[in-house]
């Protein structure tokens, strides 16, 4: 299944886009799934169809519905007391009435990716759309899979899960149930959750669309959303600059609105496969509507299978090592001036010289970029994203020899240890 994850400064029109760029699919041809993520049913306003937790058929090929996070959290809150229910009797606690609560902070985040984790693995569909929330949030939500496994990791290390073992005895000496069990089966069963999304982003088949107004708050929001995309590794097919005025204005009022309008989609040219829709002097709302605006399509997947998604996906879904940290981000190293070694392999000596990771970083600058190392790792700051990964294994004999912006790219120096390197005779 492709995955198309459409975002963008808030009020941009993303919702409608989304809407549009799924309608115009399945009019195509392919089978869609639209998965709304507000907590209001905006897609149904844009659909002028209802839209809810259950799927609804919105015109032929296209099904669209909505996350209900206080319905999954009172399911994973029953789910949790069932799995607890001999630490909870331990400690004389009562069972809680999930129907009594609403979903606490970061359950509807969980929520989102669940939803994307099942819909990717779903094989009734050929396309995902996905109405994500706002550009900050939805860069937050893409950083939560890798974030909160590393946490697991940290808290339960697999150096520690060997006290596993010793559940048994202790429960004896201490003449009480030990909840270890089921805390680490919990911890492994949310690290195979997280990974299977993490699968699903970093699939080929799943791209980011960008949907922003051409102007001075549009440009600064997309460069914005372009850095933390590209520090989390995720790629951008195309951005839609939606709501483009006429440029046949003449001298009326509106000649200065639209050229900072031409301004912007000239810079914004230079980095991105810009696509303009027209603004059609309303609110958009119904088929007919979605259709008058032209959006651009969805090409297939490049030397992929419509299935890879959700291979991918599965594939994670099945995985058992519950300690696994993050993947090494895809960005190469080079030898300096030998050379160029993949992040993946390659064995220099300490006689090759300097060797430099490149980190692509459109639109950053200099003042808002930060380094530390910790380890084996590197932490990356870039503007208000920050993202720790671990560096490929040819930079962890290195010591960093320092770091510079050079054309929307950082590039880190590393200079072999020469007590860990060996040296050529």
């Amino acid at each position: 299944m492709r995955t198309l994850l459409i975002t963008g400064p808030g009020g941009s029109g993303r919702t409608t886009v989304a809407a549009a760029t799924a309608l115009a699919a399945a009019r195509a041809g392919t089978r869609v799934l639209l998965l709304g993520t507000d907590r209001t049913d905006t897609l149904g306003a844009v659909l002028g169809t209802p839209v809810g937790a259950a799927p609804v058929e919105v015109a032929e090929g296209l099904t669209a519905r909505r996350v209900d996070a206080g319905e999954d959290f009172r399911a994973d809150l029953a789910a949790l007391q069932d799995r607890a229910a001999s630490a909870l009797g331990l400690l004389g606690a009562s069972r809680l009435d999930p129907e009594q609560f609403g979903p606490l902070p970061g359950a509807e985040e969980l929520s989102v990716l669940r939803a994307l984790r099942d819909a990717a693995l779903s094989r009734a569909y050929d396309l995902l759309v996905v109405d994500l929330p706002p550009a900050e949030r939805a860069l937050a939500l893409f950083a939560l899979p890798e974030d909160l496994r590393r946490a697991l990791g940290r808290l339960l290390p697999p150096e520690r899960q060997a006290a596993r073992a010793l559940r048994p005895v202790l429960g004896r000496l201490a003449g009480v149930p030990m909840p270890a069990e089921w805390l680490y089966g919990t911890a492994a069963r949310w690290d195979t959750e997280l990974a299977a999304v993490e699968a699903v982003l970093a699939d080929r088949d799943t791209t980011v669309r960008l949907v922003a107004e051409p102007g001075p708050a549009g440009a600064e929001a997309v460069r914005t959303a372009g850095l933390g995309l590209a520090l989390r590794g995720l790629r951008t097919d195309v951005l839609v600059a939606d709501r483009v005025l006429p440029e046949d204005v003449g001298d009326g009022w509106l000649a200065g609105p639209v050229a900072q309008q031409r301004k912007t989609l000239d810079e914004w040219r230079q980095t991105y496969d810009v696509r303009p829709v027209a603004h059609l002097g309303r609110d958009p709302r119904g088929p007919d509507d979605l259709t008058a605006l032209a959006v651009p399509g969805v090409p297939a997947a490049p030397g992929a299978s419509a299935s890879a998604a959700s291979a991918s996906a599965a594939s994670a879904s099945g995985a058992s090592d519950a300690t696994a940290g993050p993947a090494v981000a895809e960005w190469p190293v080079t030898g300096l001036p030998h050379s160029r070694i993949s992040s993946s392999g390659g064995t220099p000596t300490a006689d090759d010289g300097v060797l430099v990771w490149h980190i692509p970083l459109p639109g950053a600058r200099r003042e808002e970029l930060d380094l530390i190392r910790h380890g084996d790792e590197i932490a990356v700051t870039a503007g208000p994203f920050r993202r720790t990964v671990p560096l490929p294994s040819v930079l962890r004999r290195c010591t960093v020899d320092g770091a510079a912006l050079r054309e929307g790219e950082l590039r880190i120096r590393f200079r072999p240890d020469p007590r860990l390197w060996p040296r050529t005779p």
